[in-house]
């Protein structure tokens, strides 16, 4: 698939895209995170683009701010925690009053899973998801598949292991959704009471063994352990959590060809040791730099859409 195949206005999620069009997505990334790739484009330089985050937001927000302004967009400083949003206004009546301010892209991050479906097709603007809900964040499963056939050459068949709160997870669903696409063996790990009932639909493995899980995986992507999105306490002690769930180096030792992810922000002592986290195995931070040519990418084939249908 080439860059002009890309026939989508919107960025909402992966599991209605098919494996070309991620591998477009991940093949563009490769030339915006070449060393001989120049840092500043034109590509974007007569668009504008919004946040709209509900939530707080570190990494995604940052890298996509970079990603625009590389691409040479105006980035319009505008924090959903202190707008009309919070006098009742809602979100399509903001999105429609920015896009008559000339914003062409919005960034969104919510709380309501799937709020993003039924806003697309209502604003020309394009949508581009940043994490709804427990529903997906593609943009982050994206930079995870991008370091993942970076350091193991190929996403077919890989053997990976989500290990966590999946219950809470947007960034489970969204790996999951794009794994498979690509036939890979995935199995999540945790808790009964933090594995959704219904998960193993979606056609992955489910194990409460972390050891036996981690075995002979290619991988492991460690989620955070969301206390604050659930309504009762899921977790009998963060001791008993980390002992049998908590990814340590002792655990590593075991399987060293295992890459460990992790989308942050990290519980150090919690879901990772630091000795997991900084170790060898480790590619948290070659994650957090590869989501600038990955959001770049996605920025850009976008683009190449609005420039096609004016």
């Amino acid at each position: 698939m080439t860059q002009r195949s890309w026939d989508r206005k919107d960025l909402l999620g992966l599991e209605d895209l098919s494996a070309a069009e991620i591998e477009s997505i991940l093949d563009a990334a490769v030339s915006f995170k070449s060393s001989e790739a120049p840092k500043n484009h034109s590509k974007l330089s007569n668009r504008t683009l919004a946040f709209l985050f509900s939530e707080p937001s570190t990494r995604t927000r940052s890298s996509f701010e970079v990603a625009a302004r590389r691409l040479g967009a105006e980035v319009l400083g505008f924090s959903a925690a202190s707008s009309s949003l919070l006098k009742g206004e809602s979100l399509l009546d903001t999105v429609r009053n920015l896009e008559a301010m000339g914003v062409d892209y919005f960034v969104v991050r919510h709380e309501l899973s799937g709020v993003l479906m039924p806003l697309a097709p209502k604003t020309k603007a394009s949508l581009i998801n940043a994490g709804d809900g427990a529903h997906e964040h593609p943009t982050q499963a994206l930079l995870d598949l991008f370091t993942l056939r970076e350091k193991k050459g190929t996403l077919k068949k890989l053997k990976v292991v989500i290990v966590g709160d999946v219950a809470h997870s947007r960034v489970a669903r969204s790996n999951i959704f794009a794994l498979l696409k690509f036939k890979a063996a995935v199995t999540v790990c945790g808790p009964t009471a933090l594995i959704p009932h219904d998960i193993a639909s979606l056609g992955v493995s489910v194990s409460q063994d972390l050891d036996h899980a981690l075995k002979d995986a290619d991988a492991v992507n460690v989620l955070r352990l969301q206390l604050e999105r659930q309504k009762e306490n899921l977790v009998t002690s963060l001791n008993d959590y980390y002992q049998a769930y908590g990814l340590t180096a002792e655990r590593l030792a075991k399987n060293p060809d295992c890459m460990v992810l992790h989308p942050g922000p990290m519980n150090r002592g919690v879901e990772i040791s630091s000795q997991a986290a900084d170790g060898p195995q480790s590619a948290i931070l070659e994650q957090v730099k590869n989501g600038v040519a990955v959001r770049m990418a996605v920025l850009s084939l976008i683009e190449g859409w609005r420039a096609r249908h004016g």
